[in-house]
């Protein structure tokens, strides 16, 4: 008996390890990205190219368009319904966190960049302290391309968006989103030496969070105007950011 003993403690080793290969070669349930099914299809994309005229889209509706017709470029059209992020001021205002689903949304290579509403405006302490998932080398186009930012030529990274940091519409007297988006109004540059001069301009947000002052997605500062070389000249080329409402 005593000589069979190593004999069934091998045999134990063996079968424990053949038990934990055959396991560990299970797929996980629900699949997913990392889990070894597919990653998840693109549901968050900034525009790789601007319709260029400026912060004129033709409105919400023209921006919605927009959005939908690279989306639908790039494999993802009907029945997914993109929308702008964009607010709108005045009477009907529109917070752009509202219309852009609940999420989570993902960029075109299927990595997670947003896992909701209140996640991605930090309204939460919890959240506010995580920060947010965006950033130059996530927030890709349509073509999984990344857009430049601080440090490129040019720099194109002002993301249209006239949204103060959690999403909302401006209630002030100021033009923030360019006339609701229906402007390509030029400002010139003010004169050596003499005070600018306001006039309608977007509230823009960093797509790579970097300059500014601060490290906003989606508030950093307002554009200089709205034509289309004013928003060059601010360090953009009229760009919006596009969700996957579905």
């Amino acid at each position: 008996m005593k000589k069979l003993v190593p004999h069934i403690a091998a045999l134990m080793i063996a079968l424990a390890a053949g038990s934990y290969l055959v396991l560990a070669q299970q797929p996980p349930a629900g699949g997913g990205q990392g889990r070894g099914g597919p990653p998840p299809p693109m549901s968050f994309l900034i525009t790789s190219v601007g319709k260029g005229e400026g912060a004129n889209y033709g409105g919400l509706a023209g921006a919605d368009a927009y959005c939908q017709k690279l989306g639908t470029d790039a494999g993802r059209g009907a029945p997914v319904v993109w929308h702008a992020y964009l607010s709108t001021q005045g009477a009907g205002a529109v917070n752009a966190r509202d219309r852009i689903g609940a999420g989570p949304w993902y960029n075109a290579n299927g990595a997670l960049v947003g896992r909701g509403v209140a996640q991605i405006h930090g309204d939460t302490l919890e959240d506010a302290r995580m920060g947010v998932i965006f950033g130059k080398q996530l927030s890709l186009t349509e073509k999984k391309g990344i857009v430049n930012g601080v440090g490129d030529m040019p720099n194109t990274h002002d993301i249209l968006t006239g949204s103060q940091p959690d999403g909302r519409a401006y209630t002030d007297a100021a033009d923030h989103t360019c006339n609701n988006w229906t402007s390509s109004a030029n400002v010139d540059p003010p004169a050596r030496g003499t005070p600018p001069v306001p006039g309608p301009s977007a509230q823009l947000g960093h797509s790579d969070k970097q300059g500014g002052g601060n490290g906003s997605w989606n508030s950093t500062h307002a554009s200089r105007g709205c034509s289309q070389p004013n928003l060059v000249a601010t360090g953009g080329a009229g760009l919006l950011y596009c969700f996957a409402t579905n």
